[in-house]
């Protein structure tokens, strides 16, 4: 059986397990591998927010020599924030180790880690959908915990009132040719009008399954893309494909296998902007060990820790991260309904 003393090799310290934790390829996920959220190391548990509305105002005319217009005072509105705690282990008991090499053997160490790497990687699996599913809950303004509890509104944490669900089953809609104007009019101008952007910005929407299959299908869309040479990929409706239209790139988002843990409810859309600087970021707050004190926080934790007993029966394997995903303009997401 390899001997317990390896742990305390450098091979197992926390900043190398740390990075090789790093490096295990996330789980397939829309949202962490389009790197929408910015990442934002901090020193402290806590981060503020700050916001600072321009306003734009009309001068009234005035006479010559008489007292100018001023200006009033644009004061920002300054929130903090709390970062999460998302922390989940596991254990190696000194049975487990058994046999796992010949006596003399020199590849105790090797074989070893990898099985620890084995455990860490399942552990960091679990962070990984956790961590899409706070990207999730923050391009809707509203992250939730993992028993549905809300973590944080940013609607009324920056005093917003959420915009109202866009229903798609009107006369607007289904009449021929009312589609793009109908997404012009309630998606695309009110979102540029929110972000008071100068310049074109991408919009995505990430759509439920039976949102897609209805949307695809859409007598505006088809016809749209009848000369187009993916018109045939798109009659087939290709399950978790995405395709552009009316300004707008819809994608069928693809959730856990469950489609209730991680998804988009099958008939509802999220709308959100893409390519705005500093809509999305990820605070990333600094670890719980005293080698920690004072760092910027990286985006996740490993670590190996000894049977507190002094039996040396097991160790504790632990895999951390300390994450608030936010944004920071909750007022220009908006969502949609087909039913």
């Amino acid at each position: 059986m390899p001997a317990f003393d390896i742990f305390n090799n450098d091979a197992f310290s926390l900043f190398s397990l740390t990075d090789a934790v790093e490096k295990i390829p996330y789980e397939p996920s829309l949202l962490g591998d389009m790197g929408l959220f910015s990442p934002a190391p901090v020193r402290t548990p806590m981060i503020g927010v700050e916001r600072r509305d321009g306003v734009l105002t009309l001068i009234q005319t005035s006479e010559r020599g008489s007292p100018s217009a001023k200006a009033g005072a644009i004061r920002p509105k300054l929130r903090n924030f709390n970062t999460s705690r998302l922390i989940k282990e596991d254990a190696i008991h000194s049975h487990e180790l058994l046999n796992m090499r010949a006596f003399g053997s020199e590849s105790d160490i090797q074989t070893v880690q990898a099985e620890l790497m084995f455990r860490m990687g399942r552990l960091s699996s679990d962070l990984n959908v956790t961590l899409e599913n706070h990207r999730l809950g923050a391009v809707q303004g509203i992250v939730l915990d993992a028993d549905g509890s809300t973590i944080y509104n940013f609607f009324t944490e920056f005093g917003i009132s959420q915009p109202a669900e866009i229903s798609f089953t009107n006369a607007a809609v289904t009449a021929a040719g009312g589609m793009r104007a109908f997404l012009a009019n309630n998606i695309v101008r009110p979102t540029l009008r929110a972000l008071g952007a100068t310049t074109p910005v991408q919009i995505m929407a990430l759509c439920g399954d039976t949102f897609f299959d209805w949307f695809i299908n859409h007598a505006d869309v088809v016809s749209t893309y009848n000369n187009w040479q993916a018109a045939a990929e798109l009659r087939q409706g290709k399950a978790f494909g995405e395709f552009e239209f009316g300004g707008v790139q819809f994608v069928n988002y693809r959730g856990t296998d469950d489609n209730s843990t991680i998804g988009i409810s099958v008939a509802k859309v999220k709308f959100f902007p893409v390519g705005v600087r500093s809509l999305f970021q990820q605070a990333m707050a600094p670890g719980e060990s005293m080698d920690l004190v004072g760092t910027m926080g990286r985006e996740r934790y490993a670590q190996v820790l000894q049977d507190p007993s002094g039996r040396n029966a097991f160790v504790t394997l632990e895999v951390a991260t300390y994450p608030l995903m936010f944004c920071t303009r909750p007022e220009v997401l908006l969502r949609g309904a087909y039913s």
